[in-house]
């Protein structure tokens, strides 16, 4: 859990619940895409991407469940950059439970996000830029 640097608290919703009482596992997409987006605009792009014209598309996810989510409040999630290729990187999400000073792992996961022209419709070399804004946020070398 320590190779966590960036962490927002879970904005669980009322819709996000089933029947049964516990978040739906579709949902944990959405909350690595909330994570992912964050991340991606206060780490890397702080507005300087077009977003109709280059940027990130998702191409796998994992998700490891552990528990499930039947609450409101006290949830976080965090993500990191865990490997950096020519075209594409991944990241690590942690969806975790904080209350009475113990940290519980709700669930994990990975997600491989291409670079992607929109125009062209075509895969892009990942921007220099980014990975050295990555790589200096994370305190690591990620390129393969």
């Amino acid at each position: 859990m320590n190779s966590f640097k960036y962490k927002l608290p879970l904005p669980i919703r009322f819709v996000d619940f089933d029947q049964l009482g516990h978040v739906n596992n579709a949902n944990y997409l959405t909350y690595f895409e909330i994570a992912r987006i964050r991340y991606f605009e206060d780490i890397v792009a702080s507005g300087r991407v077009d977003w109709k014209k280059e940027g990130i598309i998702l191409a796998k996810a994992i998700i490891d469940f552990r528990q499930p989510i039947n609450g409101y409040t006290n949830y976080f999630v965090s993500v990191c950059c865990s490997r950096i290729g020519t075209k594409s990187f991944d990241l690590s999400y942690l969806i975790t439970l904080e209350e009475h000073g113990q940290v519980t792992a709700i669930a994990e996961g990975t997600t491989v996000m291409v670079c992607f022209d929109y125009l062209t419709q075509k895969t892009i070399k990942m921007d220099a830029g980014w990975i050295s804004e990555i790589e200096k946020f994370e305190g690591r070398k990620l390129q393969s």
